[in-house]
């Protein structure tokens, strides 16, 4: 089935000993999985409970004697692979060892600070794409060039992605170095090389692959969502005048590939499965999908029920000690055109091979609320209406010194709420 994991387990009831566990972004309900580092010590896998990092390592004689050789490694692919079976299976048990008094005293001291410790990019990313399913995102920007006709007519027909650069794949927190490269000003006879002076975020969600397929044998649409392991935030940085001077006529390129960042944890879908709703009904006059990317379990269930938030901080507003300035609240299932397993089954089906590890954005993420939008380009409508921060400043798209942070959150009634994390990055000048 396309919407659910088999298997899928009930909302609990468990209450963990790890008393910074209950009202945290990382409860016991959710457990999700990264990659971690204490000074020199090598990377390993951790699971976020609270405000510590259970170092799985130093649990693993209370762990399955076949998951040990997956779980030491320095990431997490090998272990992803194992698809979601095993995946149950380890949440079921750290649950057990988390809430369970009799095993307090072994793992209590595996419980690492997650300020002690350095998080790392979870998975060796083979390949990157991004997707552009946010259709108010897609809308709004293509008002920009296009008024009256902003949709292509392949949109509502076939979700639109684009290769990324998996090189560039960071986690939260690395700096967001200043690109250069070409750009024209609309009223210039030639383009200039320079360093970009529209740099901007994009809000997204990120996708891990699991479990991958053989070239040659497409993922069908009521399969696709065992093949998610799970979901992160992801800033898909963009340098929007190098991109208006590039995109034509084969899309991004250097507007894009200089960085993308990620947050740290893989967020199970089973942690996800309470906030699950159904995909928002098509406008009137929307085509229905094509048959590969039908599936009604995926209807009933498919959409993503994450709040999303957007803050900013400048120089000058942490120097005053000033609160992050929000530039943005949404949720996920409100901007989604095109689900997780539409997008994973796209993707394969022309027989493109995902493999264990694979990351996929979804697209900026933007609602068709003004408050919701996930990008400065929408925001500012292009610089065209700069904002006012409390400090006094404006900003069309961000200066060197800018802090932008994505957090992401889940809940609603009879569940508890879970959270994504950080994601955040500090603009400095080019290179």
């Amino acid at each position: 089935m396309g919407g659910l994991p088999q298997g899928e387990a009930p909302v609990t009831t468990l209450k963990s000993w790890c008393a910074s566990a209950e009202g945290s972004d990382f409860p016991i309900e959710n457990l999700p999985l990264g990659i971690f580092s204490v000074g020199e010590r090598r990377r390993c896998a951790g699971v976020a409970i609270g405000d510590y990092v259970l170092d799985l390592a130093g649990i693993a004689d209370l762990l399955d004697e076949d998951w040990r050789e997956d779980l030491a490694q320095p990431v997490l692919n090998g272990w992803l692979a194992r698809g979601p079976e095993a995946h149950s299976a380890l949440r079921q048990r750290l649950q057990e060892l988390l809430s369970d008094e009799r095993y307090r005293d072994e793992v209590e001291p595996q419980l690492v600070g997650q300020t002690e410790v350095r998080l790392h990019v979870p998975c060796l990313v083979g390949d990157y794409t991004d997707f552009y399913v946010g259709i108010h995102h897609a809308t709004n920007v293509g008002k920009q060039f296009r008024p009256d006709n902003p949709l292509l007519p392949n949109y509502k027909y076939v979700p639109i992605g684009y290769h990324g650069r998996a090189s560039s794949v960071r986690a939260s927190g690395e700096p967001v170095i200043r690109p250069s490269g070409q750009r024209k000003a609309p009223d210039a006879d030639a383009p200039e090389y320079g360093p970009s002076r529209r740099l901007d975020y994009e809000l997204e969600l990120g996708i891990w692959i699991g479990e991958g397929n053989e070239l040659g044998s497409p993922i069908p649409i009521g399969e696709a969502s065992h093949h998610i392991a799970g979901y992160c935030l992801l800033n898909d940085w963009s340098a929007r005048d190098l991109q208006a001077w590039e995109y034509q006529p084969l899309g991004p390129f250097l507007a894009k590939n200089f960085l993308t960042s990620v947050s740290p944890w893989v967020v199970s879908p089973e942690a996800l499965a309470p906030f699950r709703k159904a995909m928002p009904p098509r406008p009137h006059g929307d085509p229905e999908p094509l048959p590969y990317l039908d599936d009604p379990a995926d209807r009933e269930s498919g959409a993503l029920g994450v709040q999303l938030e957007v803050t900013l901080t400048t120089e000058k507003m942490r120097a005053a000690g000033l609160a992050p300035h929000i530039l943005s609240r949404g949720s996920a299932d409100a901007a989604m055109y095109w689900s997780a397993a539409q997008i994973v089954a796209h993707h394969s089906s022309n027989g493109c091979n995902l493999q264990p590890g694979d990351l996929i954005g979804t697209g900026t993420l933007s609602t068709d609320s003004t408050s919701g939008l996930g990008s400065l380009l929408e925001i500012s409508q292009g610089g065209k209406h700069p904002i006012t921060l409390p400090s006094g400043e404006t900003r069309s798209f961000l200066e060197d010194g800018d802090e932008v942070m994505l957090k992401a959150w889940c809940e609603s009634d009879g569940a508890v709420r879970i959270g994504f994390g950080e994601c955040v990055g500090r603009v400095v000048p080019s290179a």
